[in-house]
């Protein structure tokens, strides 16, 4: 008798359990929205992150690039957006334009930026991860420089929840969309599948001799022989991983600028914890230090205000976020 696709995953996600001795529950990771295939929410549960192939339409990335360059141009200021540049570019005052912004980060205030973070297409897969009630609470677009030599233009292996005060873990994901064909020559996103069962580890700055970008934070310790995965990937087409899943870039090796468009979701169930004592204190020190250089903020506001102030919600109702 043909079992039903929901009781196909059951039966495999048990056997996974007897097989590999992994914790895994039929619905810890992801919930049944009719959106994700069973082979889907297999790939997630087991490795996660899923690749979603185009995706995002030309048109709307290319809205994307010209809002970028507007920005780089200085043509429109933004609220809150912090502009960051590579550490050796940032050395040479010379250097205007697009070729001397890496990133962009909380772009929430950019109306056309933000756009990306509301698309319909995207936040249907979201649900499926955070359910109904939807927070955008980290946004980036990335321009990856062409490497100087000093190999800078990495990025090192991290867990993204290393940067969040909020929990739990499982209803938090990022959407991480290619904004032009991205592959290992211009430094294209590599996972470790199936990291994200772990638990938060300990991160630092890098000891690199290149120099290390701001808020750069590399995993201490993990298992260099992790079977890894090269995420090749064309214009439009977006992955969604779990903020546990280590993950990092390696260098650009091109001579053009590698871009790409990204949102960390939560579901507005989720809430904020007090990380004093953690692993995670290091980070929330330079959050708030950067916070209180850019914005004048005292010390009264707290590393979980700084993610308040930024989140917006994006489907359903603000319950607790």
């Amino acid at each position: 008798k043909m079992l039903r696709a929901a009781d196909r995953l059951k039966v495999v996600l048990n056997h996974l359990d007897r097989s590999h001795g992994a914790v895994v529950s039929f619905q810890r990771y992801t919930f049944d929205k009719g959106v994700l295939t069973p082979e889907q929410r297999i790939a997630y549960e087991e490795n996660g992150f899923i690749l979603i192939r185009k995706l995002v339409s030309e048109e709307d990335i290319d809205r994307f690039r010209k809002e970028f360059e507007r920005i780089c141009k200085r043509e429109v200021k933004v609220p809150g957006l912090l502009i960051m540049r590579d550490v050796t570019i940032a050395k040479y005052e010379f250097v205007e334009g697009e070729k001397a912004v890496t990133k962009l980060q909380d772009f929430q205030e950019d109306s056309d930026l933000f756009r990306y973070c509301t698309l319909p297409q995207i936040l249907k897969y979201v649900e499926c991860f955070t359910g109904p009630n939807i927070m955008a609470m980290h946004t980036m677009l990335i321009n990856k420089p062409p490497d100087t030599g000093k190999k800078t233009s990495r990025h090192p292996m991290h867990q993204d929840l290393h940067y969040f005060p909020f929990r739990p873990a499982d209803r938090i994901v990022c959407s991480w969309t290619a904004m032009e064909k991205v592959h290992r020559g211009n430094g294209c996103l590599v996972v470790l599948p199936g990291s994200h069962h772990g638990t938060l580890q300990e991160h630092d700055y890098p000891e690199w001799e290149g120099g290390v970008n701001k808020m750069y934070h590399g995993v201490r310790n993990y298992g260099p022989n992790h079977p890894r995965v090269h995420l090749e990937m064309e214009k439009g087409d977006t992955v969604l991983f779990h903020p546990l899943l280590i993950h990092g870039s390696g260098m650009n090796q091109t001579e053009g600028f590698r871009k790409a468009i990204s949102c960390h979701y939560a579901s507005s169930d989720c809430y904020y914890i007090d990380v004093k004592g953690t692993t995670q204190e290091n980070i929330s020190n330079e959050v708030k230090e950067l916070a209180a250089k850019k914005y004048g903020v005292d010390d009264t506001v707290s590393f979980q205000d700084t993610w308040a102030l930024r989140g917006r919600l994006v489907q359903g109702n603000r319950t607790s976020m």
